[in-house]
């Protein structure tokens, strides 16, 4: 470690954070809410007893979650802007921006994972409760929006927010885009001044002690909603 240069994280410091945490936050955090809101829906609509909803849902969890996440962030950064340009009629491809391409593809495919997560949670809930909500004249719609989703995302919550740092570890992932998220700025800095070793490891070092401390934070709070059940 003697020829470890602290100096260039010290110089470093604010275009990290200041440009590559900030890119990184805000894609994990609309990405869970995106993601949370169409999992729960498709959570939904795998367990209707129509299957014209059921199956197109199951369907698209199980092609999500055959796919890399890699695979699946290449195909939509390069392809779709093919694939718009031929449903709209244009010459040129659609321009997607990076952090439009980067948002609706962890949503799409994170949705996959929070689908389970809710379907789980649906299920924990006692039929008698659907039941209930039946008789007194609910839908289904209704009765899942006023009695069971409430209850579902709070016995899911801890391991939705698990997830939700899982996305924040694959966020990364966009570096391979070029993309200046905390881990693509690191790289800049670590080409420009060919510090690689500093560089990757205080980005290494970041990473674990944001998201062992989120871990932490989500065990107090399960043991909290385990007391108040």
């Amino acid at each position: 470690m003697g020829d470890f240069d602290w100096s260039v994280i010290q110089r470093s410091w604010g275009y990290l954070f200041r440009e590559g945490m900030t890119f990184t936050l805000t894609l994990t955090a609309m990405a869970a809410i995106g993601g949370t809101i169409l999992g729960t829906l498709l959570a939904m609509m795998r367990l209707s007893s129509h299957k014209w909803l059921s199956l197109p849902a199951t369907g698209y969890v199980n092609l999500m979650r055959s796919i890399p996440l890699l695979l699946v962030i290449f195909w939509f950064y390069f392809l779709v802007p093919y694939i718009g340009a031929w449903l709209t009629g244009s010459s040129t491809p659609v321009k997607v921006g990076a952090f439009a391409s980067s948002f609706i593809t962890f949503t799409l495919f994170e949705a996959a994972y929070y689908s389970e997560i809710m379907r789980a949670g649906i299920q924990s809930i006692p039929r008698g409760q659907i039941w209930a909500g039946y008789a007194l004249g609910l839908d289904y719609w209704q009765t899942m929006k006023t009695i069971v989703l409430p209850q579902a995302f709070r016995n899911m919550l801890p391991i939705l927010l698990t997830q939700t740092i899982i996305l924040f570890q694959d966020t990364s992932l966009v570096y391979v885009l070029s993309i200046t998220d905390f881990l693509g700025a690191a790289s800049k800095v670590a080409q420009r001044d060919g510090r690689l070793v500093e560089m990757y490891v205080f980005a290494a070092v970041v990473y674990f002690v944001i998201s062992f401390g989120l871990s932490l934070l989500v065990k107090r709070l399960q043991r909290k909603i385990a007391i108040i059940r």
